[in-house]
């Protein structure tokens, strides 16, 4: 019985791996931004859909709701987005991307698809859409597993 296990063709270090290459090229082709990949994508989900609250922005950027928090702290610290109590319940509070957030978003968007465009560069288009549709039925996948329990 063999102990070399070859992690180099691990379906769970290749996507780190591929995960850090994404960040990595996020950073460099925004660099000038100072907004990191999860800020951008909350930021941008607020320009298209503000007064969301904590909650349901995390779920809809796909991080936990509890960690969200501090990444809303730091874009409120910037001047980016804003709470706003909600009319209804005093306590719980609505996000809006300020001015300042929407303007960072549209002055990111050439970036970020520069981005994508550069993370699968390597290869062919029909390649690309096939690694792009494999990706998203390998989430949506296992966000029905966490939804509706694991498969029988």
């Amino acid at each position: 019985m063999s102990l070399i296990y070859d992690y180099h063709t691990a379906p769970g270090h290749l996507i780190r791996r591929a995960h850090q290459l994404a960040i990595s090229i996020f950073a460099e082709k925004t660099a000038a931004f100072d907004i990191t990949p999860v800020q951008f994508a909350m930021l941008n989900a607020l320009v298209d859909e503000p007064g969301e609250d904590q909650i349901t922005l995390a779920g809809k950027v796909a991080f936990d709701a509890a960690t969200s928090g501090a990444v809303i702290a730091r874009l409120e610290a910037k001047g980016l987005l804003r709470r706003d109590a909600d009319p209804k319940d005093k306590r719980r509070k609505l996000l809006t991307a300020t001015n300042e957030g929407e303007k960072a978003v549209v002055a990111m968007k050439a970036a970020v698809s520069d981005v994508q465009n550069q993370i699968l560069q390597p290869l062919s288009q029909k390649d690309a859409e096939q690694l792009t549709g494999l990706l998203a039925k390998l989430v949506a996948g296992h966000d029905d597993i966490l939804k509706n329990g694991a498969p029988s």
